[in-house]
């Protein structure tokens, strides 16, 4: 089977190293053909199910995990259906139809759409979950190995967390590293916490609504393996305004001329917004987990908002 994600980079960022005052390492999932780390697992999951026999792929998203799912599907010649909630943003809809994918809005947020996309599956098709599978993670855990193969051990991996993938991802590939030292900084944002209240309350917990501005982090429930990563890995919560994303946002533009989503900006602000957290570690690796949802112009709008 072949793959269908990416090598990426692993850049060491000389202008944010400088101002954290150690090493700060810049993994580049942003340059995944789908436009984010999504492609890793979502590619693994994909092929297993029509190697299975699926003739038709769904799946539920706010966005990436759907442009994804649409990127493999066309890779595949296998139809694909996507439901996106009335939040996700006019690029990633566009950039999900650009594949050739059938886009549906349903709901307020992903959680309406996402009941709505499995409650739709014919008996011939298969649900691509965005965040809560094995093979997910199981794809998304291979950045980890890259970084190794870099000769990278870094003293913190710093990501955002929506639903969970991306943190039960790099937990599952710490940990075939031998990494259990390495704690994961699990960024959030204030209106889309739910990992840092499953933390507080000592299990999975839903949010009433989504109110902050980072779409992507709009899981109003992580996954259950989420909180189990959290339990089996040292795991530092953080949850931060939507302004402390945006300006991560601008900060990885100004440095390196890389646009991301809000729901990156996130991972980002952990070098300004967490270095109580860092003070003690001696270098620290962000997951630039993606930006092909956002445009310069949206930024800007989003700027003047925050």
């Amino acid at each position: 089977m072949s793959n269908l994600y990416i090598e990426t980079p692993t850049l060491l960022s000389e202008p944010l190293s400088e101002g954290l005052g150690k090493p700060v390492w810049l993994k580049l999932e942003n340059l995944q053909p789908s436009g984010s780390f999504k492609l890793r697992g979502v590619a693994v999951l994909c092929q297993h199910e029509v190697a299975a026999g699926a003739r038709g792929l769904v799946s539920s998203s706010g966005g990436n995990a759907g442009i994804a799912v649409a990127y493999v599907g066309r890779k595949l010649s296998i139809p694909v259906r996507v439901v996106v909630p009335e939040s996700t943003t006019a690029q990633a809809r566009e950039s999900i139809l650009a594949q050739g994918a059938q886009l549906t809005v349903h709901g307020a947020s992903w959680y309406e759409a996402n009941a709505y996309a499995e409650a739709s599956l014919a008996a011939d098709e298969a649900f691509i979950h965005p965040f809560d599978h094995p093979l997910l993670w199981q794809g998304h855990s291979t950045m980890m190995d890259e970084i190794a193969r870099d000769g990278i051990k870094p003293g913190a991996v710093a990501l955002s967390v929506g639903g969970g993938g991306l943190l039960c991802g790099a937990v599952v590939g710490m940990q075939r590293l031998g990494w259990s030292d390495v704690p994961v900084l699990a960024m959030e944002t204030r209106g889309a916490e739910s990992f840092a209240a499953s933390l507080d309350a000592g299990e999975v917990v839903q949010l009433p609504a989504i109110t902050s501005i980072a779409s992507s982090l709009g899981a109003r429930q992580v996954c259950d393996q989420a909180l189990l990563s959290a339990q089996h890995h040292p795991v530092i919560s953080d949850v931060i305004s939507d302004a402390a994303a945006i300006a991560g946002c601008e900060t990885l533009l100004r440095e390196h001329r890389i646009l991301v989503e809000p729901a990156c900006g996130a991972a980002v602000a952990a070098i300004t917004e967490s270095v109580t957290h860092l003070a003690e570690l001696d270098s620290v690796l962000i997951v630039v987990c993606g930006g092909v949802t956002m445009t310069a112009e949206g930024l800007r709008e989003y700027g003047q908002s925050s």
